[in-house]
């Protein structure tokens, strides 16, 4: 029986472990449902974007309240999982604190780690707060409504309940020690300093032994279930950023924002047709592969596992909402909903794949993201400077835009006259080249 709790938590973290790997093989299955795009060149320089943007958080501290915030929970995170490696060990052993060994340095550990505890503890509380009470416009969009409004703020109310587990279990197992209690005491002295849960000892300095061996046991397995929960819970949250940013980050589009791609086998024939020399009815080069099945994209399978990565990427923070001029002057778009919808019909798409269903007669046009958001962009960039994660919303806006154009001739009439115009007077205005000057001598 001395063993049960080991066998027990050996099993919970295989089963974790295991489901974990299954959601990320399905998360890479549907990135990869996306067309292939080459983003390996200019490693050197991806490499200082993603330390930048991803790791240094230099595009979250442009809102230097939230961004502050944010890099205390960030950090935190990170340096606070730092110890789950600890419980892990000591679950799979048995042992108590294993690496107390390390001395004066474990002090430091662990009192660094409860010093950030205390910190994203008030940080997590200030973002509750600030979500739910202080009516910030891009938290009352009509896109966070339901799920996703949920979802924020059951990640903050999960990070509340793993920091006060942390420092109840810290502030018992403290008592434990100097209690002398069996398997906790150490002949070396106290393992772990602790600046914040000491305060926590009048709790619990009257209680027997067995009361505190309870508690303390009692918060250390929440706090590792807890975690191990909140791992497999984050393919189904906006909080998969956390695994997801860096990878995003470093795959981002590095050409000038303003530059848009060309389609190859629209500039090949363009520049067949603006060759006197050239034969039009000879085969080309590349043969019928360099012509694509589609122009543009209808659907999540049209667009490229970049885009698609960025989808589930998202964090749903609406800075590139309250960026956009489009929604800003009451305009249906919204640069997050559109991210949010292709993650949506994404995860559809992967539901029906898992249920060997091939066609749900639905699409990421008209079914998700209407035209008239596409039609309001402006294509400023303004959406993808925002970004903290490098997402690029606008690339998506532009495929299916190009969509509507060539597959299905459905641009807006201005927009129709503008290109007839181009097309014939090699102007956007109904004037003749020969007339385009007349202003200039008209009398005032």
């Amino acid at each position: 029986m001395q063993y049960l709790p080991q066998i027990l938590f050996i099993l919970a973290l295989a089963f974790a472990v295991w489901f974990f790997i299954k959601n990320v093989k399905t998360l890479s299955r549907n990135i990869k449902l996306g067309k292939d795009i080459d983003r390996t060149d200019q490693k050197n320089l991806r490499f200082k974007k993603m330390m930048r943007v991803a790791l240094g958080q230099s595009k979250m501290v442009k809102r230097p309240i939230a961004g502050f915030l944010h890099i205390i929970v960030y950090v935190g995170f990170i340096i606070i999982n730092i110890e789950v490696l600890e419980i892990i060990i000591d679950g799979i052993l048995g042992t108590h604190r294993i690496f107390s060994f390390l001395g004066p340095v474990y002090d430091v550990l662990i009192g660094s780690f409860e010093i950030l505890a205390l910190l994203v503890l008030v940080s997590v509380i200030i973002f509750l707060i600030r979500r739910n009470f202080l009516n910030i416009k891009r938290f009352l969009a009509n896109e966070l409504k339901g799920w996703p409004k949920s979802d924020a703020n059951y990640i903050l109310y999960f990070e509340v309940v793993l920091m006060v587990l942390f420092l109840t279990m810290n502030a018992t197992d403290y008592q434990l020690q100097l209690n002398g209690a069996e398997h906790y005491a150490s002949e070396a002295g106290i393992a772990g300093a602790f600046p914040v849960s000491q305060y926590l000892l009048p709790i619990f300095d009257q209680m027997s032994n067995s009361t505190l061996i309870i508690i303390e046991r009692a918060a250390w397995w929440l706090h590792i279930i807890g975690i191990l929960i909140f791992l497999n819970y984050l393919y189904y949250s906006k909080h998969l950023h956390i695994l997801l940013a860096f990878p995003n980050v470093y795959f981002s589009n590095l050409n000038p924002q303003g530059k848009f791609k060309n389609l190859e086998a629209v500039t090949n024939e363009v520049k067949l047709m603006m060759d006197p020399d050239a034969d039009p009815f000879a085969e080309p080069e590349g043969g019928e592969e360099d012509v694509p099945e589609k122009f543009g994209a209808s659907d999540v399978k049209d667009l490229n596992w970049f885009q698609l990565l960025s989808a589930y990427t998202c964090t749903e923070c609406g800075r590139c909402t309250a960026e956009c001029p489009a929604n800003q002057t009451g305009k249906k778009l919204s640069p997050r909903k559109i991210m949010m919808d292709t993650r949506d019909r994404l995860e559809e798409v992967s539901k029906n794949i898992d249920n060997k269903k091939e066609n749900d007669d639905k699409q990421l046009l008209d079914d998700y993201i209407s035209r008239e958001e596409l039609w309001a962009c402006t294509t400023c960039n303004a959406c993808v400077e925002a970004c903290p994660v490098g997402i690029d919303p606008l690339s998506i806006i532009m495929d299916m835009r190009q969509y509507l154009v060539m597959e299905e001739s459905a641009a807006p009439a201005e927009l129709n006259n503008a290109m007839s115009n181009i097309e014939n007077n090699a102007a956007p205005w109904p004037y003749n080249q020969q007339d385009r000057l007349n202003w200039a001598t008209e009398e005032s």
